[in-house]
């Protein structure tokens, strides 16, 4: 019914570019865009907002609206263009989105994001899932959340990703959103309880894979987040202990000899070597020369005519024990 990792979206972070530098690592794992506002599908570039590489399948996309008739519109042409799965975001706390009334303060009002839900499903055939907090503000009890989760998913939500905090709505910044309240983990476990048939994945805090599988054991799917920015390779497993598939990872360096190509494809095309290479930085992260590494790209990306090479001269830098 649903896949048991998944790497979370981030604003800023899981673009194309990123996911496609993801899929050298895992070729399993869920990924995610960034959340892309109905506003944008309906008026903006949908060739940059929407296009992927097919490659980074399987792929969901995360999309921020309350709107029914205009998130069954987006949806149709989310599912048009490929994309394995639709998520509403029910869990972002920032003023923007709450002044589109989207996001996390949706919390409040679980019957027009069942409303939302449904028009989406009928309008599509692949799956609907909502990403939400814990709670918000106030109303932060075990039951605001149930509550919610049991009105939306009677609309035929199956898919839940819970954000294990809450959401302050005033007083504290998306970051501060992301780190501040503490994590109540036990309320996601209870809500796969209290909700067998649903697909309960938990989110918040989750660092390794190791600790995506201890959570495996009372919900049906981890999500991990900045840990994926801030450390890649981390998912170089993931495909044989979490999928039990027989696979050898690519390396770390090869992990970079393998983008090389994505690179100068783009670069041929007018992009910046830096759209892609900001995603890589941390992808020896924790091993030796990952501060060379790091460096060379950050210093030698702008330069003209700077394609795959920079990437090639950074591998330089790196000791062999770094693989």
């Amino acid at each position: 019914m649903g896949n048991p990792l998944s790497v979370a979206p981030m604003m800023d972070c899981t673009d194309r570019h990123f996911r496609y530098f993801m899929r050298q690592i895992t070729r399993r794992t869920l990924l995610y865009t960034e959340m892309i506002t109905t506003g944008a599908i309906l008026h903006g570039d949908r060739a940059k907002l929407l296009g992927f590489s097919p490659q980074e399948r399987p792929l969901a996309f995360q999309i921020g609206g309350d709107d029914p008739k205009e998130l069954a519109e987006c949806a149709r042409i989310v599912e048009d263009l490929g994309y394995s799965e639709i998520n509403l975001n029910v869990g972002c706390p920032s003023d923007r989105v709450q002044n589109g009334n989207f996001g996390a303060c949706l919390m409040a009002q679980p019957e027009r994001v069942a409303a939302a839900v449904a028009a989406m499903q009928k309008a599509v055939r692949i799956p609907v899932s909502v990403k939400h907090r814990i709670g918000i503000d106030d109303r932060d009890a075990y039951e605001d959340m149930a509550n919610f989760v049991r009105i939306v998913s009677e609309a035929g939500c199956q898919r839940f990703t819970v954000h294990a905090r809450k959401a302050w709505l005033q007083g504290l910044s998306p970051k501060e959103n992301r780190t501040i309240p503490p994590l109540r983990y036990e309320d996601v476990y209870r809500l796969k309880r209290d909700f067998p048939h649903l697909f309960i994945e938990i989110n918040g805090g989750i660092t390794s894979l190791e600790q995506a599988q201890e959570h495996a054991q009372f919900v049906d799917a981890a999500m991990i987040g900045r840990a994926a920015y801030d450390n890649p390779y981390l998912f170089a497993c993931a495909d044989r202990d979490i999928y039990g598939e027989e696979t050898i990872p690519l390396t770390r360096r090869q992990v970079a000899e393998a983008m090389c190509d994505y690179c100068d494809r783009w670069v041929f095309h007018g992009f910046r070597l830096h759209s892609i290479t900001r995603h890589m930085l941390q992808l020896f992260a924790g091993q030796p020369g990952t501060k060379a590494w790091k460096r060379y790209l950050s210093e030698n990306v702008n330069r003209p005519g700077a394609d795959s090479q920079v990437i090639l001269e950074a591998l330089a830098q790196v000791p062999d024990s770094a693989d």
